[in-house]
């Protein structure tokens, strides 16, 4: 599909490779009307119900319908995507719309991730092949193309592993096995798992096993200019305790020895210039095995989870306008390092799987010190499965305190006011 009218295309400045309405609210009042292109794949138009996106922001000024999660032929949404005279960055919005943002802004001379960094980072299989030759710790792994490779690799580290697919987001599929755990059951649902209404019908880019590590959790945020790494931030993780490693919390900064942040500033760069990586935002996450930074993955986009919002609050910044400041060819603007003022962290809110029947203590949690924001995905009616990926979790409340562990202590408290019923099949309460 080409643009509409070239008057609309003369006024576009900024490209935006997927759909997120979080970012757009942002750019509505960051950018002038009418100057963001938003490219999406067919499907994940129809499925999102976004034809009219153009009414519905006021930065918008085109959708375009195009093959921008074809990474096996980048050329294609190249050639579906005509480049508007006056642009001036290409911005990768969606995990599926990575290496399409890298193969327009290489093809209209603006800086980006870079064709290669940008394919190695959505395959976390090849990102291993990639940082094997560096001083970067990861686990033991290997490809799993069928349930037996499962069953050899486990037999090798007393039945423990983790299986996960190689191209896929939100902790979706990805499973911790422990000895006795059924390989079979595990692969299947492993092998099903998808995001329909975000994901184009291409190949699904297959299936590791790893090494089971242990240790704290933590992910490293970076902006990158040229190659460089400016500002970092660590945010701490905690996980839900299931077979389902689905994070339920986020705490920024992160309260680590000044060495082992050291460490992971500088495993950042490493992994910069052992993928290639130029200009964009780093979102790379690590366990803490034996205190020493083992790579769990990475991706070239900004992170979800509400860690930009606890950066903005930390940090009294905005990582989206670093974001666009190093990928803007008019006036490129790297991104320095600089302390946080204050914590910020985010709770997500769960419920026992079953049929909604009460919500209590919401606005007492939206009161409660240093609340932020709560979200509450579900209202009494809906469904809750069990939470098996970053997609099922019922809500969240974002705090913040003088510092992370008065930021964490809050979030903490205002989401334990808040009470999910649920109703089991067969009727007993939750």
């Amino acid at each position: 599909m080409t643009l509409p009218d070239p008057s609309v295309a003369a006024e576009i400045t900024h490209v935006l490779v997927g759909y997120s309405p979080v970012m757009l609210g942002k750019l509505d009042a960051a950018l002038l009307a009418g100057s963001v292109l938003v490219v999406e794949e067919p499907e994940v138009i129809a499925a999102r119900g976004i034809e009219d996106l153009v009414g519905r922001h006021r930065c918008v000024g085109a959708l375009v319908a195009a093959p921008s999660q074809d990474e096996e032929h980048p050329q294609r949404v190249v050639a579906a995507v005509p480049r508007p005279p006056r642009v001036r960055a290409v911005v990768p919005v969606v995990e599926y719309g990575v290496v399409a943002a890298a193969a327009l802004a290489e093809a209209w001379g603006l800086p980006g991730a870079g064709p290669k960094a940008a394919r190695v980072l959505r395959d976390k299989a090849l990102l291993r092949e990639t940082v094997a030759g560096t001083d970067l710790a990861q686990p033991a792994w290997a490809r799993a193309r069928r349930p037996q490779d499962v069953e050899d690799f486990r037999a090798r580290y007393g039945g423990a592993c983790v299986l996960k697919p190689a191209a896929r987001q939100a902790s979706l599929g990805v499973q911790l096995l422990d000895a006795g755990d059924d390989t079979a059951a595990a692969w299947a649902h492993t092998t099903t798992a998808d995001e329909a209404t975000l994901r184009a019908g291409y190949p699904d880019g297959g299936y590791l096993v790893e090494q089971r590590l242990r240790g704290p959790e933590v992910s490293v945020e970076a902006v990158v200019h040229d190659g460089v790494v400016g500002f970092t931030n660590i945010t701490a993780k905690l996980v839900q305790d299931s077979r389902h490693p689905v994070e339920v919390g986020h705490t920024v900064p992160a309260a680590l020895p000044e060495g082992t942040s050291e460490a992971l500033r500088g495993a950042v760069q490493v992994l910069v210039d052992a993928t290639g990586f130029r200009s964009g935002v780093l979102h790379s996450e690590w366990i803490l095995d034996g205190g020493r930074p083992h790579l769990v993955e990475c991706a070239g986009r900004l992170p979800g989870g509400g860690i930009t919002v606890l950066i903005d609050l930390a940090y009294t910044t905005d990582i989206l306008a670093d974001l666009l400041g190093v990928l803007d060819a008019d006036d490129p603007r790297p991104a320095p390092p600089r302390r946080a003022s204050a914590g910020a962290a985010v709770r997500f809110l769960t419920a026992p799987a079953g049929l909604v029947t009460d919500v209590h203590g919401a606005a007492e949690a939206r009161t409660a010190p240093g609340v932020h924001e709560l979200h509450l995905a579900v209202a009494p009616g809906h469904t809750v499965e069990p939470v098996t990926s970053s997609w099922q979790r019922a809500g969240f409340v974002i705090a913040t305190g003088a510092h992370a562990a008065e930021a964490a202590r809050r979030a903490e408290y205002a989401a334990s006011r808040v009470t999910l019923r649920t109703v089991a099949e067969g009727g007993a309460e939750r």
